[in-house]
C-alpha cells in the first residue's frame, strides 16, 4: 500500500524536444492559410437588421460630488468641448464618428463629419 501512495517526481531530463519537428509545424499552418482564403464568404445581411443606439454626445466634464450636490435649478455646468467643434456620435456605446447637429422635418438630426475606423466599416453593403 505504501507504493501506491509514492508519487512519481518530474524529471526534466527524460524530455527530449530533438524529437519534436517544429519547423514542420510552420509549415503546416502556412499550407492551410490558402485552404482558409478559398473558403466562400459567408452572408453576413442578417446583421443589418440588428437594432442597435445611436446616441449624439454633446459633451461632459468631471466634478465633484459636492459640486453636483450644490446644483440646482438655474445651475450651469461647463463642459469640456467648445462651441461649434464637431460632436460624438456612439453606437451602443462606442465611437462611431463625428457630427453636426440638423433639423430636418422639425426633428434634431444630425450630419456625419466623419466616420471613424471600426467593425462597422467593415461589413458590406
Amino acid at each position: 500500500m505504501s507504493e501506491m501512495n509514492e508519487q512519481t517526481a518530474f524529471n526534466a531530463e527524460d524530455l527530449n524536444f530533438n524529437d519534436l519537428q517544429l519547423e514542420d509545424f510552420d509549415t503546416d499552418l502556412a499550407a492551410s492559410a490558402p485552404a482558409m482564403a478559398s473558403m466562400p464568404e459567408r452572408d453576413l445581411s442578417f446583421f443589418r437588421k440588428i437594432p442597435v443606439t445611436v446616441t449624439l454626445e454633446v459633451s461632459s466634464t468631471e466634478i465633484s460630488l459636492g459640486e453636483l450636490m450644490k446644483a440646482g435649478e438655474g445651475t450651469v455646468i461647463e463642459l469640456d468641448k467648445l462651441n461649434g467643434e464637431p460632436l460624438d456620435v456612439k453606437v451602443n456605446g462606442s465611437l462611431m464618428g463625428h457630427a453636426e447637429v440638423v433639423v430636418v422635418n422639425e426633428k434634431y438630426g444630425l450630419r456625419l463629419i466623419d466616420v471613424v475606423d471600426s467593425p462597422i466599416n467593415s461589413l458590406e453593403h
